[in-house]
């Protein structure tokens, strides 16, 4: 669903094709959500049949491939604010992988789980120092939205969250408390 409604949000700016709305979400959403190039494709051809994007033209600059120009019909726009309704009203439920990896951690040597978990509170620690910097410098760039603010907090929330938890695992399993 986020690529359709990503897709349907960026174009109800202007019409759009294909490497615009990839070059857009690289730019200022690749930190907070993951829309592979092929699934924009995939996503605008779906829309297209049904009728929620057009066609509304194609452009070849000189050798390089067509490229289709998309735009957002008025079924898109009832569509996506059905999605962005669906998307405010919504609460997920977020599974991790690491809590599969923890049930079965007798599994693997103590220490490989200790060098694992060391591993984890650095990258976490990287990850936010990434969040800091990268939020210093979207939000000095002319355009961005208020809300960007609000995004990013809720990004480095939820990953100072996982490092507090990582390091308090990490504690318990060095004293023997968890095996």
């Amino acid at each position: 669903m986020s690529a359709r409604l990503v897709i349907l949000g960026l174009l109800r700016e202007r019409p759009l094709y294909g490497y615009e709305i990839k070059q857009i979400i690289e730019e200022h959403m690749s930190d907070w959500t993951s829309i592979a190039f092929g699934s924009i494709y995939f996503a605008l051809d779906k829309l297209a049949e049904e009728k929620f994007v057009e066609k509304v033209g194609v452009e070849q600059e000189g050798k390089r491939p067509s490229r289709s120009v998309y735009q957002i019909t008025i079924a898109g726009r009832e569509e996506f604010l059905r999605l962005l309704r669906e998307v405010w009203g919504g609460l997920e439920r977020q599974y991790f992988a690491i809590d599969i990896g923890l049930f079965f951690m007798a599994a693997l040597p103590l220490d490989e789980i200790k060098e694992f978990l060391r591993r984890r509170v650095v990258q976490l620690e990287e990850i936010l120092n990434y969040l800091d910097s990268h939020q210093r410098e979207a939000l000095a760039e002319d355009g961005i939205p208020r809300s960007a603010g609000a995004i990013f907090n809720h990004s480095r929330i939820h990953f100072q969250g996982e490092l507090s938890w990582t390091r308090e695992l990490l504690a318990q399993v060095e004293q023997g408390k968890l095996q």
